[in-house]
Parts: structure tokens; sequence; C-alpha cells
């Protein structure tokens, strides 16, 4: 019974609590990278990074062009740094293949179907990207965005992702099945974690976000990828609206389950801490 009573305020503080509530801890050590190659990262022309590169558990850097990093960042060649991102950046693609509900989108083009707001959106199979698709987290500080996708992902060249209405803990999200492929001049945005590869064609970019290749390798051509664009480039097509890098807080995420409407959680909230207060004023009714 006196357990019962200890663990009353542990029960309120999670139903009550506001930000802390159905969320999970997400990229970890992977947060402070903008590059991350299980076997190897190759790159040729000149590259630009606002973040950590690394590789792990390979080690192979490879490449006749340059990379250099526009802020503190540095090369991680399979050393305890690299190993422990490449296992939080395995276990966040985990937690985000594990997300259920949403919208199914298969067979449609991530530019053709109208602005995305927080949620889960899935394709069974491959997803492509032709022209621009905007994400609209609407000022909604609590606003994630995740797209699950089967196989590959690929843009076509010149395509670009915009984001508007965002806030410092908003995060983007890309858990791609196999591949991702971003065409010339891609002006891309969010967190791309692909179980195989991620290949930048010429001039492709992350403005905002990570790309990380869980399987095989990052290839760069005269890219540039932002993993805090506040830091880097605060521009129009440059700005994650201080979530570094669209990660949020870096720490967090929807918990695996149905994704709720905001008002079902509220609701759900409200009444879970009604009932607890109610019962912390009987103590009786804890015997």
């Amino acid at each position: 019974m006196r357990t019962r009573t200890l663990l009353l305020p542990l029960v309120l503080a999670l139903s009550c609590g506001g930000a802390a509530a159905g969320v999970i801890p997400l990229l970890g050590e992977a947060q402070q990278f903008a590059v991350l190659g299980a076997q190897s990262v190759t790159y040729t022309n000149i590259n630009t990074l606002q973040g950590n590169l690394g590789v792990a558990p390979g080690s192979a850097f490879a490449g006749t062009g340059q990379v250099n990093f526009a802020s503190g960042g540095a090369r991680h060649q399979a050393d305890a740094t690299a190993i422990r991102a490449y296992a939080d950046a395995n276990a966040a693609y985990g937690r985000l293949a594990s997300l259920t509900g949403g919208t199914d989108l298969s067979g449609q083009d991530l530019g053709s179907t109208g602005s995305f707001t927080a949620g889960v959106y899935r394709f069974s199979a491959a997803a492509a990207l032709t022209g621009t698709m905007t994400i609209d987290f609407a000022n909604d500080p609590n606003g994630i965005v995740v797209f699950q996708i089967g196989s590959a992902l690929t843009t076509a060249s010149n395509a670009v992702v915009n984001v508007l209405n965002g806030t410092s803990s908003n995060g983007i999200y890309f858990q791609v099945g196999s591949s991702a492929t971003l065409g010339e001049n891609t002006a891309f945005a969010g967190n791309i974690l692909a179980l195989q590869s991620v290949s930048f064609a010429s001039a492709a970019g992350i403005t905002c976000g990570r790309a990380f290749a869980l399987g095989g390798a990052v290839t760069m051509n005269g890219a540039t990828v932002s993993s805090d664009c506040n830091a880097y480039a605060p521009t129009v097509q440059a700005n994650d609206f201080g979530s570094k890098g669209f990660s949020g807080d870096g720490t967090s995420v929807m918990a695996p389950g149905e994704v709720p409407e905001p008002a079902t959680l509220a609701l759900f909230g409200a009444g879970l801490c009604a009932a607890a207060l109610r019962r912390r004023i009987k103590p009786a009714a804890l015997n």
C-alpha cells in the first residue's frame, strides 16, 4: 500500500507533464553528426558540412575532393564517438519503423500531395519527390513528421523540401528501407536514415538535416549538409527554426503505436490527472 502511495507522484508527473508525454529517446550521439556511413564515406568536389562526419563500424574515407567543416565539425573514423553514433542511429531507425497509424501515400509523389502536417506517412515501396514538397508545422511546438518508406527514396533534379511555421522542437525524419538518392541541385530538409546507402548527385544537399547510411556508404558530390542551419546559414531556404537540423531537441519522438490526435492526448491526460487527484484526496481508496 505504501508502494502505491509513493508511485502516485510519478504517475501524476508522467500524465500531467506536457512535452514529456508520449516521447522516447531518439538520435542520441548521432545528433552531433551531419553525415554518417556504416562502411564508407566517399566524396568528389568541395563538400561543406555543419556537424560531424563519421564512419563506423567500417573505416573508409575516400575521395578526390575535399570536405570542409563550416563550424566545429570533425572527422570520426571508427572511433568511440562514431561507434556510439552508429548504434544510436540504428536504434532511431528501429523506433521510427515501429510507428503505426498515419496516412498511406503509396504510389504518390511527395511533390504532388499538398502540404504535410505533423504525423506519420507511409509508402509500402519506393517514394519519389519531383518539384517541391511543403511541410507546414503550423507553429505546433510538438509537431513531428515521419515518412516511412518501404524501399528507395529518390528525388528529381532541382527538387526542394520547403518547411514552414516551425519551432525549435519540430522534427522531420525519413526512414528509408533501402537507399536514398538525391538528384542534382536538390535542396532537401530533414533527417534521412537509410538502411543501406545515401547518394548525393552533383550539388545536391540537405539544407537542414542529416544523412545516415546504416548499411553501406554515403557518397557526396559537391554537397552541403547542415545539422544545425541556424548556426550555418539562416536564410529562407536554410532555416530549421532552432531545432538543430529538424531533430527537435535530439532526444524525442512519438512512442510506438497509433498516433493520436493532439486533442485526444490532452483529454486523456486531463482525465488521468483528475482521476489520480481524486484518489489522492481520498487516501482510503488506496488501502
